[in-house]
This record gives structure tokens, C-alpha cells and sequence, in this order.
């Protein structure tokens, strides 16, 4: 480091004597600005004369840096500051934005978009080296929305022809409970809700593995579930204790964020852990609710194996029934796991034919050629047809 010398760029100390091309010269360490550059010989004549040759003439490369690049890299490296990034991804993030620089995604574009071009760089970084992230985090350090990151991420994806990992539900867990403030030395937290960080984490991570096996993470995103898994968890531990805080209260505690999904989330974890404690053999003669089976959620979480076996074996013996005969209705409900859109598919409006009652249908009118082949039914499917009608006359 050289004393006394500051960076007339960014202003920094940092001031360190690189050896480029086995020639000292200074440069910024925090910028990259040079300060001195150093100087080459070519030919011996000029050695013996003592003629200095700079590093431009000599390689006939010039190594300026526009101001707007420079910025940009030094906007990377206080990203991967702020976020705590070892050495190593600050420098990997940096060279995707060097080549994203030259791209028409970074020209005469919004400085909104920019900053999330620096952002998706330190991302797809994070992304790489299986370092938990997600769009939230980065959308939230550089002010920008999660839609424009997220277009940003796709195009950057697309132009350096990178490849990204997908994210790992359980790193991420890891990472997001250690947010948590009742899960470290809290002193101000009410009796009985300070948790140790690993007990939490262990029923956390099981109860995300049911989650994925009842098809509730399929499709969605991560951050809702991992927090609605998070409270349950920490519920189940001392529901005694525990049971009258609510989840808002929870989040505030924690000084955690509370996305708007997850409190439908926590329900449809709630459901799946009712279907579970009905297979459980001693837990048949209580009354179980979606309050009461916090209680019992170690049992089903340690169970679950043989729970789901349970439930899909009942929706085989149930599908046998009722090829049968026997009507659904007749058949008792079991413990069936569907994704959420298929079990619970939105409810669409459909458009109505004739809006404004100008044309009335009796079922006289005529039937043209082209149609009335789709009424033609064949021998088969009169047969099901007459079966099911006598079905509905006994």
C-alpha cells in the first residue's frame, strides 16, 4: 500500500502496487483506476539507451475504462458486500457484467434496468455456487421491482448463454430461519418463545419434505412456504405455550417478513397435517382440529412415510369401490392428495351466449350436415348411455 496517495476516481486509500507485464505500477484496489502505469522495453538498443516504452505503446492496447463501466463494477463489488459474498463470487459477478456491458441489454436503457442487470449478475453468481438467494432479496438491495429482475434474469440467462442451477428449497430454508430474530440470543422476546435455531430448522426442513410430497411446493413460490413451515414449526415445539400467537405477531417478533400467501400457505399445511393425524391409530378416538394437531405434529412428521402410504392405499381401495358400483357419495372421504390447482381450481367466468335474451333456443331448430355428425353415437357409447340411465331410474 502507498501512503498518502489517494484515488482521484473514487476517492479511496486503497492504493496498491500491482506488477502487470513484470512492470510496477499503482492502482486502486477498490476501482481498479491506475494511477502510475508502468513502463516496457522492446528491443535491446532501446534498454542500452534506458528508453522507457508505456504499456499503450507497447501492446497497442488501451486500458481506459469508461466512467459508466467503472461504476457498474464498482456497483457489483458493494452488492456482494452488502451481502456478504466471499472474494471469489465478487470477481466471477463482475466478469458476467463485464461482458453484459457490451450487450444491447445495458444501452440506452432505464438506470432501473441497469441496476438490475448488476443485480441478476451477483444472482446468477449466488445461483451458481449453490449460495441461497432469491429475486426478493436482490429486488429489495438495489430498490427495484421483483417483475423487472425477474425479465432481467431471463435475458441475461439467454445472452451469455449461462447455465443456472435450480435453487435448493433446503439451502434456502437454512438461510432464511437464520433471519430469524426469536431464533438467536433475543433477550427482549416474550417467556417461553426464544427457540434454539437447530430444533426449529430440523422440523422445518421435514415439514417442507411433506409439503413437497403432498404437491403444496410444486409451482410455488419458495419464501411463503419456508415462512408458514417456519412458524408451524416453531409452533409444534411449545404448542402449549405457543398456540395464541398468531402468525403477524410471530413475523413481528422475528422482525421477518410476512408475504401476503402465507397465511393461505399455513392453512393448506394445517389440511395436509389433519388428513395425516386421521391414519394415525392413536389419534382416531380424538376430535382433531386445525388448532389441536400442532400437538401431534411430531408424530406425523416422524410417521410420514407411512401415513402417505396409508393415504394412497385408501385412495386405490376407494377407486376399486367405486368401480364396483358403489357411488362416491356412499364412500367414506379419504385422505387424498392432489395438486392444489386440480383439488381447488379457480373458479373462471364463462361468457353467456346470448347476453341480451335476442335469441331464444327451444331445441327445434335444424341441424346442418356439418354438425350432425357429432351427434352420431356409436354402438359403444349407446350401450354406457342406456346403463347409466337405468342407473338413475332404480
Amino acid at each position: 500500500m502507498s501512503g498518502g496517495k489517494r484515488c482521484p476516481d473514487c476517492g479511496s486509500c486503497e492504493i496498491v502496487e500491482d506488477s502487470h507485464y513484470s512492470q510496477d505500477q499503482l492502482v486502486c484496489a477498490d476501482c481498479g483506476y491506475i494511477l502510475s502505469e508502468g513502463t516496457l522495453t522492446t528491443t535491446q538498443t532501446e534498454e542500452s539507451f534506458l528508453q522507457a516504452v508505456t504499456f499503450t505503446e507497447g501492446t497497442r492496447q488501451n486500458e481506459t475504462i469508461s466512467r459508466t463501466k467503472l461504476r457498474g463494477i464498482v456497483r457489483v463489488r458493494n452488492l456482494c458486500r452488502v451481502l456478504r459474498l466471499p472474494d471469489s463470487f465478487a470477481d466471477t459477478a463482475v466478469s458476467y457484467y463485464e461482458r453484459a456491458f457490451y450487450l444491447p441489454l445495458c444501452h440506452a436503457v432505464r438506470h432501473e434496468k441497469k441496476e438490475a442487470v448488476m443485480g441478476c449478475c451477483v444472482y446468477i453468481t449466488c445461483r451458481q455456487h449453490r449460495w441461497p438467494l432469491t429475486f426478493g432479496t436482490i429486488s429489495s438491495i438495489i430498490y427495484s421491482s421483483y417483475e423487472l429482475v425477474s425479465s432481467v434474469f431471463l435475458e441475461l440467462v439467454q445472452a451469455l448463454r449461462l447455465d443456472v442451477p435450480s435453487l435448493s428449497l433446503q439451502d434456502l430454508a437454512r438461510s432464511h430461519c437464520q433471519s430469524f430474530r426469536l431464533f438467536r440470543d433475543c433477550a427482549s422476546a416474550p417467556k417461553d418463545y426464544a427457540e434454539d435455531l437447530d430444533k426449529v430448522l430440523e422440523r422445518t426442513l421435514q415439514l417442507l419434505e411433506l409439503a413437497s410430497e403432498t404437491w403444496l411446493v410444486t409451482g410455488r413460490h419458495p419464501i411463503p412456504m419456508i415462512t408458514a413451515a417456519v412458524y408451524l414449526s416453531w409452533q409444534s415445539l411449545r404448542p402449549a405455550q405457543r398456540l395464541s400467537c398468531s402468525l403477524p405477531r410471530f413475523c413481528k417478533l422475528s422482525e421477518a417478513e410476512l408475504p401476503s400467501p402465507t397465511t393461505i400457505r399455513l392453512k393448506e399445511l394445517k389440511e395436509c397435517s389433519l388428513k395425516l393425524a386421521s391414519q394415525l391409530p392413536w389419534l382416531k378416538m380424538l376430535t382433531i382440529n386445525n388448532k389441536t394437531v400442532v400437538h401431534h405434529l411430531g408424530d406425523i412428521l416422524k410417521h410420514q412415510g407411512y401415513l402417505l402410504r396409508k393415504a394412497l392405499e385408501a385412495v386405490e381401495m376407494s377407486s376399486m369401490k367405486t368401480g364396483e358400483g358403489e357411488s362416491p357419495e356412499q364412500l367414506q372421504p379419504c385422505a387424498s392428495f392432489l395438486p392444489p390447482c386440480v383439488a381447488k381450481p379457480r373458479k373462471r367466468r364463462y361468457a353467456t351466449a346470448f347476453p341480451d335474451g335476442e335469441q331464444e333456443v327451444d331445441g327445434d331448430e335444424e341441424i346442418s350436415d356439418s354438425e350432425i355428425e357429432q351427434y352420431l353415437r356409436t354402438p359403444a357409447e349407446m350401450a354406457c348411455y342406456q346403463q347409466a340411465q337405468a342407473r338413475l331410474h332404480t
